[in-house]
């Protein structure tokens, strides 16, 4: 108990500005070296929001991904311990593992992004480059992965194919977890609203090829940032 409370008495005040990236890191860095040591209950959503200076979604959102990179587990009534000073070598997100997704999304998204091309409506067309618009404006982490997840789920519905919208609607949840997770680690969100916009002009100019290439271009890049997030190791190993 003595390492948490020396731990929480050097303050860490964040700037608002990817607060929740310099959270995440600041907690995982704190275990993989085991300042915060494997057993140790972590301190209550309340004493690292005041401990950071920021606000309880934020927190929620590190502790999350902490979880995700098997760090940490959260138990009923009991707060979060540390479990593991080691990533995981398979990331889960709930029902689906960081492998399935990156295997199974380009055998989706890269053919309903040529179809949508064609079949889209004027409807699907404004709310797809709004959403762009909304992306690159919003600086809010959360807010920016559930824009994120809503411009997958558009593409897929404009495709006009049920299957194709049920199964992206079924990994949402787990399709968002991997955002927070590149976001926190990766840094990738600017460089995601250039590629989200050039998928949603592609599909605008009704060109199936060009669609597809930009779509499996995202996708390419968020398995390299994948990779390089599964292959991450503490710097004394």
């Amino acid at each position: 108990m003595n390492k948490v409370a020396d731990w929480l008495s050097k303050k860490s005040p964040v700037s608002r500005k990817n607060a929740a990236e310099t959270v995440f890191e600041d907690l995982r860095g704190a275990i993989l070296t085991g300042r915060l040591p494997v057993g140790i209950r972590l301190p209550s959503e309340a004493k690292l929001a005041e401990h950071y200076g920021v606000s309880r979604p934020i927190i929620r959102e590190a502790m999350r991904s902490l979880q995700t990179l098997g760090l940490t587990r959260s138990r009923s009534g009991s707060g979060s311990f540390v479990i593991s000073d080691r990533q995981v070598p398979e990331l889960a997100y709930g029902s689906y593992s960081a492998r399935e997704l990156i295997e199974a999304r380009p055998f989706i998204e890269i053919p309903a992004a040529g179809w949508a091309a064609l079949r889209r409506s004027e409807e699907d067309m404004n709310r797809l480059l709004q959403l762009c618009d909304s992306m690159e404006r919003q600086e809010d982490a959360l807010k920016w992965v559930r824009l994120d997840s809503d411009f997958h789920c558009l593409i897929a519905e404009a495709a006009r194919n049920r299957l194709f919208a049920r199964i992206v609607t079924d990994s949402r949840d787990a399709l968002m977890r991997q955002s927070e997770l590149v976001n926190l680690m990766a840094d990738r969100r600017i460089t995601s609203n250039h590629e989200h916009r050039r998928i949603a002009e592609a599909i605008a100019t009704g060109s199936e090829s060009e669609a597809q290439t930009a779509m499996r271009d995202h996708l390419h890049e968020v398995e390299q940032a994948m990779t390089w997030i599964i292959n991450q190791r503490p710097a004394n190993s």
